[in-house]
């Protein structure tokens, strides 16, 4: 009858073959994105999630079923990225918490965390839709339950089942979602998670995997800008690997004094066996005693910490008592600081002398009036131009002179003057991607960016990495991208000692609207309804080329066209790029608009963005307009309509 259980070893094995399955689809399962842009993610964030722990796997010898269960639900929380990836991150959770109960899996205990992980996964989504990697993941469900007890189907038969009909369903979800009918393919994630179950069998099978794991991690998750602009801008940035100093930098009296704890240490505690409240109460209590801005977040199976303190070493000799170490980083604030304020003064000492020379001049931020009718805690509502060091438009890119029909100089924010200082009790972390966006949220005030968008979604632990960064009790999160709102959330929820807040920003227009409108005065509660009612009112559009013949929307869309991308469908379609524009546009304005800013890509030139500014303007006399240069890639325009 052939293996009716399955022991450690042939688990791993199995993961692992699922993990390089789903490694190897990832491309094809990209380009099963319902809208043929050329940033479908959904493989690449299931594969980045699966990776997160296989790559741990596939460096261990003989593990226990034990540790298996341990290593594949902390990595995939951790590593989890997207909708899909998050939703796998929690099957794999469910599922190993009933498996790390025992040392082989047999049809009933198999049966038992199918129905786990399906459960698991449901709870994680606010709003479950059918069609889609739940749908799926049910029906596997069903299909192990009802075979469970059947003496007549051998194990390679009853997991062969569960895949059939994993297929038949993933096959069925076009009749469930009419718009995945519209593009004529099947739900991206359910197809996903069948190529993970798939792997698995030919493990299981005895067929040739290669078990080989790369690593999964992509290069400066957390990001935004350069050094210079670092240092001069006062944002937050993060990056795996801090490259260290050539030289040692002498700490000044002055620097002890305003940086008590010296040392922030992070890393992550692997249990032994889960906490109980009394330890983590008492881990906490020593905590607290060794320093301050402490950040622990836990689950059954690990504890990521971080303190500032000034004797690591007795941190993580206690953190040891609970079990292995992982990920260990400590960092000498103190002596970054003094390093700061070296370059500081250099700066300024420069400054001081090209403005001798009468190279440049300050302009001070202008006040605005209210532009749309609506208004925050403050009696008035702000646009981007409210708090930018400009005229009406900045279509130059970097480094260009001003040639604009405007004839605006180019706005320097790397000073971050709009950032009040009673702002401060709380922080701004927003996921963003193009060097002109990302020279707005700074200016904006936001103190930690995280590099991505829809080519890129972060994982959890990316979003959780820049939560620690930041010392403050509250933190407003604004992940730009409906895509990265769960992860968002999923982090905040694995983040104690501090009021996190997700603002579920869709749109990077919809974070800038959020952050401009926010009131330090008003508190964060009253900051956040604000938020979420101004977010409402904003519409956005974007616009890309198309990967792939489609109908979609009554339109047929073939492959080099442009498109126009409204928040729900696709709005406009053709050859040429301005009438697609325009014709987007067209659809976002309505009597009641107000403001429209666009937002030009790394690909269009300033010039083109000048043309369609005047365009725009002829078009609606009535509205505010706005040309930024957003540098983001594959969209050529970005346009926002208040």
């Amino acid at each position: 009858m052939g293996k009716q259980t399955i022991d450690a070893d042939l688990f791993a094995g199995m993961f692992l073959a699922g993990a390089k399955n789903l490694e190897a689809k990832k491309e094809w399962i990209n380009e099963l994105n319902v809208f043929p842009v050329p940033d479908g993610d959904t493989g690449t964030n299931m594969c980045m999630t699966i990776l997160s722990a296989a790559g741990e796997i596939a460096a261990m010898d003989s593990p226990s079923m034990q540790d298996l269960a341990k290593i594949i639900s902390s990595g995939s929380l951790r590593g989890a990225r997207g909708n899909s990836g998050v939703i796998l991150s929690q099957l794999c959770r469910g599922f190993t918490n009933v498996i790390s109960n025992y040392e082989e899996l047999d049809k009933l205990v198999i049966c038992e965390a199918a129905q786990k992980a399906c459960e698991t996964a449901y709870k994680a989504v606010m709003k479950p839709k059918e069609g889609t990697i739940l749908t799926v993941a049910r029906a596997a469900a069903d299909k192990a339950l009802e075979l469970a007890c059947e003496d007549e189907c051998p194990l390679k038969d009853y997991l062969a089942a569960i895949i059939e009909e994993a297929e038949r369903v993933l096959a069925l979800t076009p009749d469930m979602l009419p718009v995945l009918k519209q593009a004529g393919v099947v739900d991206a994630g359910g197809q996903g998670l069948v190529e993970v179950l798939k792997g698995a069998l030919d493990a299981f099978l005895g067929k040739t995997v290669d078990y080989s794991i790369e690593s999964s991690r992509p290069d400066a998750a957390i990001s935004g800008k350069s050094e210079k602009t670092a240092a001069e801008s006062g944002t937050e940035t993060y990056s795996a690997e801090t490259p260290g100093t050539s030289g040692i930098v002498k700490i000044s009296a002055e620097t002890m004094d305003e940086i008590p704890f010296g040392y922030c240490t992070e890393f992550i505690i692997v249990l032994n066996q889960p906490m109980t409240e009394a330890e983590e109460s008492e881990y906490r209590a020593y905590l607290n005693s060794m320093g301050d801005s402490i950040v622990l977040v836990a689950d059954e199976e690990i504890v990521k910490t971080h303190v500032h303190t000034n004797d690591p070493g007795l941190v993580l000799q206690k953190a040891l008592a609970f079990g292995s170490l992982s990920r260990i980083k400590i960092d000498n604030m103190r002596e970054e600081h003094q390093e700061k304020l070296i370059k500081d003064a250099a700066k300024l000492a420069k400054e001081q002398a090209e403005a001798e020379k009468g190279k440049f001049a300050a302009k001070p931020v202008e006040t605005v009036a209210n532009t749309t009718g609506k208004e925050n805690a403050s009696g008035m509502t702000r646009t981007t131009s409210d708090v930018m060091d400009k005229d009406k438009t900045n279509c130059e890119k970097p480094g260009e002179e001003p040639s604009g029909m405007y004839g605006t100089e180019s706005a320097d924010m790397t000073g971050c003057d709009y950032i009040n200082p009673a702002a401060k009790d709380i922080g701004f972390i927003a996921v963003s991607i193009g060097e002109g966006i990302n020279e707005v949220f700074r200016g904006l005030g936001v103190d930690c960016l995280i590099e991505g968008g829809q080519t890129m979604n972060p994982s959890t632990e990316d979003i959780l990495n820049a939560i620690e960064k930041l010392d403050y009790k509250t933190i407003f999160i604004f992940p730009n991208n409906k895509n990265i709102i769960l992860a968002t959330n999923q982090a905040a929820s694995m983040t104690e000692d501090r009021d996190v807040i997700v603002i579920p920003t869709s749109t990077v227009p919809q974070g800038i609207t959020a952050m401009i409108n926010f009131v330090p005065e008003a508190g964060a509660e009253n900051n956040r309804e604000t938020m979420l009612e101004l977010i409402s009112t904003v519409k956005t559009g974007q616009v890309t080329y198309a990967v792939r013949d489609t109908s979609l929307d009554g339109m047929d869309i073939h492959e080099g066209d442009y498109m126009g991308i409204g928040d729900s469908s696709i709005l406009s379609a053709g050859t040429d790029m301005d009438t697609v524009v325009r014709e987007m546009t067209a659809q976002m304005v309505d009597e009641e608009s107000a403001f429209i800013c666009v937002y030009y890509g790394e690909d269009v030139a300033a010039e083109d963005a000048e043309a369609l500014g005047a365009c725009l303007e002829e078009t609606y006399p009535d509205c505010e307009l706005e040309i930024q240069y957003g540098g983001q890639p594959i969209y050529y325009y970005l346009i926002s309509v208040e």
